[in-house]
């Protein structure tokens, strides 16, 4: 048996699945997250403190017309305590509520890829590169299964398939909002993939909902080292078809960092912080393909994509704001964060030289 949730969280979560509308709204429940609650009880806001900063994971969750008195709330403390916010992976809707209260600084993050479910067997159809993918999969004996809740919680295959994944990754382990270890806060309203091979786990794929908006957040697709090409999609597939037969209307594999693609022209923003990240862009890659999961998430032909920006109530956006939102990501200095991404590529790079070698 699964222990309780603490108090706290279940009371974020109770409040989370009433109220839920931002695609993150779900993820405030993760590790490492703190949560602020209205006087009131009736709203919560996951945010994670770095560098004199509460960067809030989206937007406030409380009720549609609770958010400019909630938003205006949190501000009035946050500022009482000498901090500023940033509000990372926001939309346009809380734009407007903080622009009522005075002038805000924003940036435009990049954009989430959006489906009506109903449409992904259309889409599939219509698209013989995704199906070959499909087959492919299918073809080296992979197979999608849900799993319950209670079965996937901390299950030790699922955790060595995500221990595989993470060693690739060109970064170490990140947090906040791209938290990996969430199989120990699965509840029952989270939904689990597992894809199978010769009986073994070679991935899983984690859903998280997205109440208010009768909708699904694709949060985690997770390879292990063993997976044939095709299994990703046939995650996301799987996922989709369940999401379409319970009648959802809504689906994001959420943010795609610095993607063109929702057609929303920038906001204005100073020379240096426009070259800062065309440099991220044009040399980050070694550490975060953002242009191959841009890639990634497009193949499955979304039929819209929202803009995602960061807002502050900061007069601007400096490079404070930007070491705060890397510090929440990080869960340490960003300096060190750099150099142990050094180190773990140099390791990566001696331990290819030796394979090579052999």
């Amino acid at each position: 048996m699964r222990p309780s949730p603490p108090p706290v969280l279940d009371r974020a979560h109770r409040l989370v699945a009433e109220h839920g509308w931002n695609a993150t709204a779900y993820q405030i429940l993760n590790p490492g997250i703190e949560r602020w609650f209205s006087a009131a009880g009736d709203a919560v806001i996951g945010y994670v403190t770095s560098a004199r900063y509460r960067v809030v994971a989206g937007s406030p969750i409380c009720a549609r017309e609770r958010l400019g008195e909630v938003v205006a709330e949190f501000e009035d403390e946050t500022h009482g305590r000498g901090l500023w916010s940033c509000y990372f992976a926001a939309d346009e809707r809380l734009a407007r509520r903080l622009e009522r209260r005075g002038p805000l600084d924003r940036i435009l993050l990049g954009a989430q890829p959006v489906w009506r479910p109903a449409s992904w067997p259309g889409i599939v159809a219509g698209k013989a590169s995704l199906r070959a993918q499909l087959h492919r999969a299918r073809n080296k004996g992979v197979t999608v299964t849900r799993w319950p809740a209670a079965r996937a919680a901390d299950h030790p295959e699922l955790a060595r398939c995500l221990e595989e994944w993470l060693s690739t990754r060109g970064l170490p382990p990140l947090h906040f909002l791209v938290e990996p270890r969430t199989l120990g806060r699965l509840y029952d309203d989270r939904r689990v993939f597992v894809a199978e091979q010769c009986q073994g786990i070679v991935a899983f794929l984690v859903a998280s909902p997205i109440p208010a908006r009768d909708g699904w957040l694709i949060e985690q697709t997770v390879r292990g080292r063993h997976a044939p090409n095709g299994t990703s999609e046939l995650l996301v597939d799987a996922a989709l078809r369940h999401f379409t037969a319970a009648g959802a209307s809504f689906v994001t594999l959420g943010l795609s960092p610095l993607s063109r693609r929702s057609g929303v022209e920038a906001p204005r923003q100073h020379l240096w912080l426009r070259a800062l990240l065309a440099w991220v862009r044009a040399h980050g890659r070694r550490f975060y393909n953002f242009d191959g999961l841009d890639a990634y998430k497009a193949k499955f032909q979304p039929e819209s994509w929202e803009p995602i920006y960061a807002i502050t109530s900061a007069r601007r956006i400096g490079l404070g704001t930007l070491y705060a939102i890397a510090g929440a990501f990080g869960k340490m200095s960003p300096v060190l964060l750099v150099l142990r991404a050094l180190g773990r590529a140099a390791g990566q790079e001696i331990a290819w030289l030796r394979g090579s070698s052999d």
